[in-house]
C-alpha cells in the first residue's frame, strides 16, 4: 500500500516490471508512460541496403537498441563485420547476434565511442546504422578525423506526447526527443528533479526549465533507476 512518504517519480520510456517493483520497496513509485515511439523502417530500399553491406567487411556502429534490432532482424547471416557500440542494452544486443569475436569496443556516450574508433583506426569502411533522430556528434567527430561515415538511417522516431496531471517530484529522461514531447504539453514546478541520459539530453531539457537536473553518463535504463533511487535516499527525502 503506498503511503504518504512515497516518492513519485515518472519515467518517459517503459521500465522493466523487477526494476518498478524494487523501486517501490525502496519508497519510490514510478509510472512509466511512453513519450515517443520508435517504428522500424521496414522499405525495399532498407532491406536491400543492409543485405548489400551484410556481404561486405564494414566497420558498424550502433547507438541504440532499436538499430541493433532493425538490422539484426534483416540479416540472414552473420556478416564480416567489426562493431563498436554504446553499452547497456545495446551492447548486450550486439553480443547476442553477433558474438564476442566481431565486437570491439563499447562506450558510455557517443563522444566517448567516437574517441575509441580514432583510436583503433579501422580499415574497413565505416557504417552508423541509426534513427532519424539521431544526434550529429558521432559522425561529425569522426569526419574531422579523417574517418567518413556512411549513415543508414533504418528507424523513425515520433513524438507521443500525453499530458499529466500528478505533481511528480522526479521525471526521467532518455532521450531529447523524448523532452521534446513531454514539454509540448506539460509544465512543471521548479522543485521537480530531472534525471537525463547523457549531456545532450540534459542540455536540451535547460531549453525549456531551470529545474535540477541530475545526469547519468551511463546508457542503461537499471544505471538511470540506480541513480533515481541513489538522489531519493531518505537523506535526501528528509532535507
Amino acid at each position: 500500500m503506498q503511503n504518504n512518504n512515497t516518492i513519485q517519480v515518472l519515467c518517459t520510456r517503459p521500465l522493466e516490471s523487477l526494476l518498478v517493483t524494487n523501486a517501490f520497496n525502496r519508497g519510490i513509485s514510478i509510472d512509466t508512460i511512453p513519450f515517443i515511439e520508435t517504428i522500424p523502417l521496414a522499405d525495399e530500399d532498407i532491406s536491400n541496403t543492409i543485405h548489400d553491406l551484410a556481404q561486405k567487411k564494414i566497420t558498424a556502429i550502433f547507438t541504440s537498441m532499436n538499430a541493433v534490432d532493425v538490422v539484426t532482424a534483416r540479416l540472414n547471416h552473420l556478416p564480416k563485420w567489426e562493431i563498436f557500440c554504446l553499452g547497456g542494452v545495446t551492447k548486450e544486443k550486439v553480443l547476442q547476434f553477433f558474438g564476442e569475436k566481431h565486437f570491439k569496443a563499447s562506450a558510455k556516450s557517443a563522444g566517448l565511442l567516437a574517441e575509441k574508433i580514432i583510436e583503433h583506426k579501422p580499415e574497413n569502411p565505416l557504417v552508423f546504422f541509426c534513427g532519424d533522430q539521431r544526434m550529429d556528434e558521432l559522425p561529425e567527430t569522426l569526419a574531422v578525423n579523417g574517418l567518413p561515415t556512411q549513415q543508414v538511417v533504418v528507424y523513425k522516431t515520433i513524438q507521443t506526447p500525453v499530458e499529466t496531471s500528478k505533481n511528480y517530484q522526479g521525471i526521467v529522461f532518455f532521450s531529447p526527443s523524448a523532452v521534446h514531447s513531454f514539454f509540448s504539453v506539460n509544465t512543471i514546478p521548479l522543485s521537480t528533479v530531472l534525471f537525463a541520459i547523457g549531456k545532450t539530453t540534459a542540455a536540451t531539457i535547460q531549453t525549456y526549465v531551470q529545474n535540477k537536473i541530475i545526469t547519468s553518463e551511463w546508457p542503461g535504463k537499471e544505471q538511470m533507476i540506480d541513480v533515481v533511487l541513489n538522489y531519493f535516499k531518505p537523506i535526501n527525502i528528509n532535507a
